[in-house]
């Protein structure tokens, strides 16, 4: 008995892999998703120069943030500019003043505390009409620094 010889053909396209279909789905879906996530980053506002409810200080900014225009929990921030570099810890006084129409009131204190790293951060609970504006306030020594009135 013999064998018979192995059969010699023409070589042609490599076997279709099984998962390309697959693979290519996958990179279109992929792509997709990223150009929603562009259109999506284009259309949005452009961030404000600088945050709601700061005041820039010559050495520093001072921020307050909260529900503004109602009850809640508010937060004084001060930050000093190059605190990186080893500047002696400060102590402030950090609150809050509300105006509407009818008054300005006197300053809200949440506390006094020493800067640590260069920032110090203060919080309280505010009780606040919906007609009212709130700023920061913030006490070193005998000089009184404030922010932009934030109103709802």
């Amino acid at each position: 008995m013999s064998v018979p010889a192995p059969r010699r053909t023409v070589p042609g396209p490599p076997a279709r892999r099984p998962d390309a279909h697959h693979y290519a789905r996958r990179v279109s879906v992929a792509v997709a998703a990223m150009c929603l996530v562009v259109a999506t980053a284009a259309a949005a506002p452009p961030a404000p120069a600088a945050p709601t409810g700061c005041g820039d200080l010559v050495r520093g900014q001072l921020c307050l943030r909260g529900p503004v225009g109602s009850d809640g929990m508010y937060t004084a921030t001060y930050r000093r500019h190059g605190a990186a570099v080893g500047l002696d810890a400060i102590t402030v006084r950090l609150g809050y003043q509300r105006k509407n129409a009818r008054i300005t009131a006197f300053p809200g204190w949440f506390g006094t505390r020493r800067t640590q790293g260069g920032s110090v951060e203060l919080s309280g609970r505010v009780e606040m009409l919906s007609d009212e504006c709130i700023r920061g306030v913030m006490e070193r020594g005998q000089t009184l620094y404030v922010t932009k009135w934030s109103c709802s």
